[in-house]
C-alpha cells in the first residue's frame, strides 16, 4: 500500500517518495529493470504508446520503471509536478537548451556558472544562433534581459565562488521579460533550497553530487511542471538520447534516502571549518555564505534553510600557494566533483573552469589562488586539523 506523503516531512519523503512495495513480488527495494525494451502485447497499444496517447513503458530510452521511481522522488522533494532524469548533469543542461532555445534567442546568466555549463551556452549554443549574455548582478540582469531573452540561468550558490543570487528577485526580473528561469540547485539540494517555490521554472541537478552522495554515479535530472517536462523528454531523451540507466537510478534512489542526514553533516562540518580557518594568515579571502561577513549571508539565510551548504572556497593568493595547499592535504582527495561523503578538494582555475580563459576567470573572481573544498561527513575536528596543516605548508 502506497503512503500518502502530501503532508509528510522532508525526511519521510526522502525515504518513501517515488516507490512502494513491488506489486508483483513485494520487493521492498526498487527493482532494477535491466531491460532495453518492454512488450506492448498488441499492435494497437504499441501505436498508442509511441504516439504518446497512452502512458506506459515501451523502451528504456524514453522511460524505465527504476528511472521513473528516481524521477518521482526528485519531483516530490523539489515540489515539482514532474522530473526527467538524464545520463549526466551536462545531459540535463543540454536537454534544457535543446528543448527551450532556438536561433535568435538569448540566454542571460548571473556568473559565475559551472565551467561546463558556461561552455555549453557560449561555445555550443552560439553555433545554433543563440546569444549568451553575462550579468554581474541583478541590476545588470535587469538591464540585459529583453524580448529575445528566453532563459535566465542561475546557480545557488555559484560555482566556485559561492556567490548568492536572490532567486525570487531574479525570477521577477526574468518573468517580467517573458523569460523562463533555470536554477542549478546542485550545491544546495532541495533540502536547503526549493527554487520552484521562489519562482523558478526549471530546476536542474548534477545528481552525481549530493543527490547520489557516494561518488559512484554520473547522472542529471530536471524538476519542473508537467508541461515543461514534455519537451525535455521528447528532445532530451527521444531525440538527444542522454539516457540514465536503471542501475544508476537504483543507486540514486538508495543515496537520496539519506540526503537530509548527509546534508546536515556536510553543513555542520563546513560551518565549523570556515570558522576555524577564516583568520589563518595564509587565507587572503574566504567564501562561505554562513559567515556573517559574506555579502550574500542574509539572502542565503532565507534561501538555504539556515544551513548554508557543504562547500568552502579559500583564496590563498597565488597558484603556487594553492598547489602547495592541495598537495599537503591528506583527508581531502583532490578531485573535481563534490557532494560525496568523503571530503574533496580542487583548483577550479586549472580544472573545472580552465577552458573559460583568463579574462573570464578574472572577471568572475576565479583567481589562481582559489581552492574549493567539498566538506564530507568525517569528524570536523579531523578535517580542520588537516586544512590547518596544509595552510601552514602553503604559507611556508
Amino acid at each position: 500500500m502506497a503512503h500518502d506523503l502530501s503532508d509528510a516531512g522532508f525526511g519521510t519523503r526522502a525515504v518513501h517518495a517515488g516507490h512502494a512495495l513491488d506489486p508483483q513480488t513485494g520487493a521492498h527495494a526498487v527493482p532494477i529493470y535491466a531491460t532495453s525494451t518492454f512488450g506492448y502485447f498488441n499492435a494497437e497499444r504499441g501505436a498508442r504508446l509511441f504516439g504518446l496517447e497512452e502512458s506506459g513503458y515501451f523502451y528504456s530510452r524514453l522511460s524505465n520503471p527504476t528511472v521513473h521511481a528516481f524521477e518521482q522522488k526528485v519531483a516530490a522533494l523539489e515540489g515539482a509536478g514532474a522530473a526527467v532524469a538524464f545520463g549526466s548533469g551536462m545531459g540535463a543542461a543540454s536537454a534544457i537548451c535543446l528543448s527551450f532555445l532556438k536561433a535568435g534567442d538569448e540566454v542571460a546568466f548571473v556568473g559565475p556558472l559551472y565551467g561546463g555549463t558556461e561552455g555549453l551556452l557560449r561555445e555550443v549554443m552560439s553555433g545554433f544562433g543563440v546569444t549568451t549574455v553575462e550579468a554581474a548582478d541583478l541590476d545588470e540582469l535587469r538591464r540585459v534581459v529583453n524580448e529575445k531573452t528566453r532563459l535566465v540561468w542561475l546557480e545557488t550558490p555559484t560555482n566556485p565562488t559561492l556567490r548568492i543570487v536572490d532567486l525570487r528577485a531574479a525570477a521577477e526580473i526574468a518573468h517580467a521579460a517573458g523569460a523562463l528561469v533555470v536554477v542549478d540547485n546542485t550545491f544546495s539540494t532541495p533540502y536547503l533550497t526549493r527554487p520552484l517555490d521562489l519562482g523558478a521554472d526549471l530546476v536542474m541537478h548534477s545528481a552525481t553530487k549530493y543527490l547520489s552522495g557516494h561518488g559512484d554515479v554520473v547522472a542529471g535530472v530536471v524538476a519542473c511542471s508537467e508541461e515543461h517536462s514534455a519537451p525535455l523528454r521528447l528532445h532530451g531523451l527521444r531525440h538527444g538520447g542522454a539516457v540514465l540507466g536503471p542501475f544508476e537510478a537504483y543507486l540514486l534512489i538508495r543515496g537520496m534516502k539519506t540526503l537530509p542526514l548527509r546534508m546536515d553533516a556536510h553543513c555542520k562540518g563546513a560551518h565549523a571549518l570556515a570558522l576555524a580557518v577564516q583568520d589563518h594568515p595564509a587565507v587572503q579571502a574566504i567564501y562561505y555564505p554562513g559567515l556573517p561577513g559574506h555579502a550574500g549571508h542574509e539572502v542565503a539565510a532565507r534561501q538555504m534553510n539556515g544551513k548554508f551548504g557543504g562547500l568552502v572556497s579559500l583564496d590563498l593568493g597565488s597558484r603556487e600557494a594553492a598547489f602547495a595547499f592541495l598537495n599537503a592535504l591528506t583527508l581531502f582527495t583532490q578531485a573535481v566533483s563534490l557532494g560525496d561523503v568523503e571530503s574533496l578538494s580542487s583548483h577550479p582555475a586549472s580544472t573545472t573552469h580552465q577552458l573559460l580563459g583568463e579574462e573570464t576567470l578574472t572577471r568572475q573572481g576565479i583567481t589562481p589562488g582559489l581552492v574549493r573544498l567539498s566538506v564530507g561527513v568525517e569528524d570536523a575536528e579531523d578535517l580542520i586539523a588537516d586544512v590547518r596543516q596544509a595552510l601552514d605548508a602553503a604559507r611556508a
